[in-house]
C-alpha cells in the first residue's frame, strides 16, 4: 500500500513523463498490429511482411529507452534513509519502479488495442474506407493470441530493463579509485571549506579565487569506456549501408534482402554512436579545459566530463535519428511508399522518444548535480557563473553533434546520391 501511495503521489511533472512512456507505447503497439494486419492482409508476400515487422524494432527500442530514462529520473523511486524500516529497501523501490514502467506501458498497448479494433470496424462495424480496410485486413479474423504476443513484448522488455538498470548492487563492494562522483568531491571540498581554518581564510569568489578551487580538486573520473567498439561499430554500419544502398533508391526498403541490409546498417549506426557518444562528450569536457580556462570553461569541462555516461547516450541517440532521418530524406523521393500509411506514426514515435528522452536525460543531470550546485553556491559561487557554464557545455556539444550527425547523413545518403 505504500509503495502505491510513492507512485501516486509523485508530482504532476512525474507523471507526465509517465504518460508520455504510456503514448510511445500506443504508437509503438499500433505499428506491432499494423505489421500483423499486413501479414494477413497479404500472406502471398511473407517476406515483406516480416520486414515490415522488423522495422518495428526502431520504435520499440525508442520507446523502451525512454521508458528506463524515465524510471532512472523519478525521484519518488530512489533510496532514502528510513524507508528501509518499513520494509521499501533497494530491492523493494526497484520492484515498483518495474511495476509501474510496465503498468504504462500495459495501458499505452491496451489503447493501441482499442484503436486498431475501431479503425478494423471491430468495435463500430465500420471500417474507416477501403483502403484502410485493406491494410489492416478487416475482412480476416484478428489472430488474438497473435496480437496479444506482439502487445505483451513492449511491456516485457521495458520493465525488465528497468529492473536490470535499477538493480541493487553491493554496497560492500570497495570502490574502485579516482572514480568518485564529482558531488562528492565537491563535498569533500565544502568540508574542507568549513573547517576553522578556511574560517580564517575565506575563499575568494572571484574568478582566480574559483580557477584555484577548482584546479586542487581532482580530476572527474576517467574516460567512459566504448569509444572504440562504437567507432567500430559506425565504421561497420555505414560499410553495410553502402553495400545495401546500391539498390533502386525508391524499392530499397520494400525488399526484403535489401530493406534487412539498410535496418541492419542503421542499427549498427546507431549502437556506434550511442557507444561513442559518452567519449566524445568527455573529450568536450577536455577541450574546454585546455589552454590555461578560467573558472566558467573550468567548471564546465569538469560537469561534462563526470556526466559524459548519462549526457553522451541520449545525445548519441539523437544523432543517430537524425542522420537517418536526414538520409531517408535525401535517398528517398516518397518514403511514406516504404511504410504506407504507418510512416507518419513510426516517425513521430521515434522522434517524440528520442526528444523526450534527451529532455528526460537532462533533468536526471540536474537532480544529480543538486549537491554539487548546492556546494558551489554556499561557497560563494555566483548564479551567473552556473548559468554561463550550462550555456557553454550546451554550444560545445551543439558545435561538435551536430557537424558529426550532418557528415553520418552525408555519409548513409552518398551512395545512392552519386
Amino acid at each position: 500500500m505504500l509503495a502505491l501511495r510513492l507512485t501516486r503521489a509523485a508530482r504532476p511533472a512525474v507523471q507526465l513523463r509517465r504518460l508520455l512512456v504510456a503514448a510511445a507505447s500506443a504508437g509503438t503497439g499500433f505499428l506491432l498490429l499494423g505489421s500483423l494486419g499486413y501479414a494477413m492482409g497479404h500472406p502471398q508476400t511473407p517476406g515483406a511482411a516480416a520486414l515490415r515487422l522488423a522495422w518495428c524494432v526502431v520504435p520499440l527500442a525508442a520507446t523502451v529507452y525512454l521508458a528506463l530514462a524515465v524510471a532512472r529520473a523519478d525521484p519518488g523511486t530512489r533510496p532514502r534513509p528510513g524507508l528501509s524500516a518499513v520494509g521499501l529497501g533497494p530491492g523493494r523501490l526497484m520492484a515498483v519502479s518495474a511495476l509501474t514502467t510496465l503498468l504504462a506501458c500495459t495501458l499505452g498497448s491496451l489503447v493501441a488495442l482499442l484503436f486498431f479494433l475501431h479503425l478494423r470496424g471491430d468495435l463500430s462495424g465500420l471500417p474507416i474506407d477501403a483502403k484502410g480496410a485493406q491494410f489492416l485486413a478487416a475482412d480476416r479474423p484478428l489472430p488474438v493470441p497473435a496480437a496479444l504476443t506482439l502487445l505483451a513484448l513492449l511491456p516485457l522488455a521495458a520493465s525488465g530493463a528497468v529492473a536490470l538498470s535499477l538493480r541493487p548492487r553491493d554496497p560492500r563492494r570497495p570502490a574502485v579509485k579516482g572514480t568518485a562522483s564529482f558531488g562528492a568531491r565537491w563535498h569533500a571540498i565544502l568540508h574542507k571549506a568549513e573547517t576553522p581554518a578556511s574560517a580564517e581564510a575565506p575563499v575568494d569568489a572571484g574568478a582566480e579565487g574559483w580557477s584555484d578551487v577548482l584546479t586542487v580538486a581532482p580530476p572527474p573520473r576517467e574516460a567512459p569506456a566504448g569509444f572504440p567498439w562504437g567507432v567500430a561499430a559506425l565504421a561497420a554500419g555505414l560499410a553495410v549501408q553502402a553495400y545495401a544502398n546500391r539498390a533502386a533508391p525508391a524499392s530499397v526498403l520494400a525488399l526484403p534482402v535489401e530493406g534487412a541490409a539498410v535496418l541492419g546498417g542503421w542499427l549498427l549506426t546507431a549502437l556506434g554512436l550511442v557507444l561513442a557518444a559518452p567519449g566524445l562528450t568527455y573529450l568536450c569536457g577536455k577541450v574546454l579545459q585546455s589552454a590555461q580556462p578560467g573558472a566558467l570553461r573550468l567548471l564546465a569541462g569538469r560537469v561534462l566530463m563526470s556526466e559524459a555516461t548519462r549526457i553522451g547516450r541520449p545525445l548519441g541517440v539523437v544523432c543517430a535519428v537524425t542522420s537517418a532521418a536526414l538520409a531517408t530524406t535525401a535517398m528517398y523521393d516518397q518514403p511514406a511508399a516504404a511504410f504506407g500509411p504507418l510512416s507518419t506514426v513510426a516517425t513521430l514515435v521515434v522522434g517524440g522518444c528520442t526528444l523526450a528522452t534527451l529532455l528526460t536525460a537532462a533533468i536526471e543531470t540536474r537532480q544529480s548535480r543538486a549537491g554539487t550546485t548546492a556546494a558551489l553556491l554556499r561557497l560563494g559561487a555566483p548564479a551567473t557563473m552556473l548559468r554561463g557554464s550550462a550555456a557553454l557545455r550546451a554550444a560545445a556539444l551543439i558545435a561538435l553533434f551536430v557537424p558529426l550527425t550532418l557528415l553520418i547523413a552525408y555519409l548513409s545518403a552518398l551512395p545512392p546520391t552519386r
